[in-house]
Parts: C-alpha cells; structure tokens; sequence
C-alpha cells in the first residue's frame, strides 16, 4: 500500500494541520483557511490512481498522479465563485486521501471528470488547458469544464460556470488523460443561456494518435453525444468551432464527458 499525506500549510508554509497512513488518510481539520493557504498531497507511488477529497462540498476526483507531491491552491475572492459556496468555508473541514480500488480503476466511467482541477500541470490527471480563458476570470476558466457541473441555463458563477473563449474564433481546449485511455463516447453541454449565448454548429476534436473528428451540433440545452471510438489516446483537443448564424457573440462550453475505460496494456 503506498503511504498517503495531506498536510494544510499556510503562505509561509508553515504546517497548519496534517494526516497521513497507509493507504489511507483522513484529515479533519476545525479552523478557518486563510488566504495563502495550500493544500499538500503526498504519496510515495506514482502512475497510479488515488481518490481524493479536497472538500467535503465537492464530490470526490479520482485522479492518476505521476508526480509524488501536488499542490492546491484554495480559492479565495474572485476565484471562489466559480466554486460551490459551501466549499472551504467554516471551521470544519473534512479532507481525504485513499488508494482507488481496482473496480474502480477498471469501471467503465467519465475519464474526463475531476473537480479538483486546477491552472498548471501538477502531475494530476485528467487536466485541461485552454489557450484562452475570457477576461482571465476563473468562472470561465477551463477547468470548468471538466469539474462535473453540467447546468447551463446560465452563465457567471456556480453552478453555471463554463469555459468561456473571449468571442476568440481560434479558441482550442485540450484534455489530457495523463496515461493511455480507450473511449467510445463524447459528450459536449454547450453553454445555453439564449438569447445571450451563441452556439457551435461544428467543431473539430483531434487525438493524441493524430486523427480528427469534425462533430456537427445544434441550438440545445440538452448534452451533444458522439460516438467516436478510440484506443490508447493520452490528449484530446477540440478546436476549429463554428458558431451559428446568429447575433450573439459568445458560445461557450459548459462541459465535456469522456465516457471509456484505461487502455489495457
């Protein structure tokens, strides 16, 4: 079993509070954050998958880490509203850490999902990177769109935070698995806030393995679903939307599921 750790520091990295065991750790921790706080994940193997919970008001990510230590940021002011409110507030938290079992390593399930997300590469998988977020605002921040809220009716802060692309016509996300996955099914909740948004009639997602699909969708609320069926994909990017015909300037993507399994090697 691999030793697990979560400590809370704060700005100056002092040790605020901590928990580790093997395989398990559990961290109860009866004060409030403060600005610069961070939370500090270490595990002593990678390439592997843990199922973390940064926030007992957030579902828990299982992610695939190949470094030994990350960190997150906790969000304060402007980049907490993209968040659910009850998320790090009180002076109760209840934070988590365990090695994920092999049915659910094995399980068929969205491999795009994890709520704890965040801006860098920390070795924490899946990620997503855009080349443009609108304005810099964190409720149009990429990892919106892969933090499993999929309300879409609106826009602005939770639950309708979206992956907004500054009315940029070159506007690209990329998702990265961080291992080989095989997948069969995609699916796209574009923003819906009508009339203020617009919408994308096409889009082109290209693969890691070097091929393209162009996906064609159309004015709804309710979730796009392709089915494209690829094998050993580690990256996937969408790219190359087309918005309708139609006054609005902004489309946007509120999120994307990746339905399939880890390639077996």
């Amino acid at each position: 079993m691999s030793e697990v750790k979560i400590a809370i520091r704060d700005m100056m990295g002092t040790v605020r509070a901590e928990a580790e065991g093997e395989g398990l750790a559990v961290l109860v921790f009866k004060e409030e954050y403060a600005p610069g706080d961070t939370i500090h994940i270490s595990v002593n193997e990678i390439n592997r998958f843990y199922v973390i919970r940064i926030d007992d008001a957030m579902d828990e990510a299982m992610v695939y880490l190949t470094r030994p230590y990350m960190l997150y940021t906790i969000p304060f002011g402007d980049a907490r509203i993209s968040y659910n409110p009850k998320a790090f507030a009180g002076d109760r938290h209840y934070l988590t850490i365990r090695q994920a079992e092999d049915y659910e390593v094995s399980a068929y399930r969205n491999l795009a999902k994890n709520v704890m997300d965040q801006h860098g590469n920390n070795g924490s998988f899946p990620h997503v990177f855009a080349n443009v977020e609108t304005r810099g605002e964190a409720v149009f921040a990429a990892r919106n769109a892969i933090d499993g809220v999929v309300a879409n009716a609106s826009h602005g802060k939770w639950p309708y935070q979206s992956w907004g692309i500054n009315m940029q016509d070159d506007a690209e996300i990329t998702l990265a698995f961080g291992r080989p996955v095989d997948f069969d099914r995609i699916v796209l909740y574009t923003r819906a806030d009508f009339p203020h948004d617009n919408w994308w009639v096409k889009a082109t997602f290209t693969f890691s393995d070097g091929t393209q699909e162009v996906v064609s969708m159309e004015k709804s609320s309710r979730p796009h679903v392709f089915s494209i069926e690829k094998k050993g994909i580690t990256w996937l990017r969408m790219s190359d939307m087309i918005k309708a015909d139609d006054p609005s300037p902004f489309p946007a993507l509120s999120q994307i599921e990746v339905y399939g399994r880890d390639s077996q090697a």
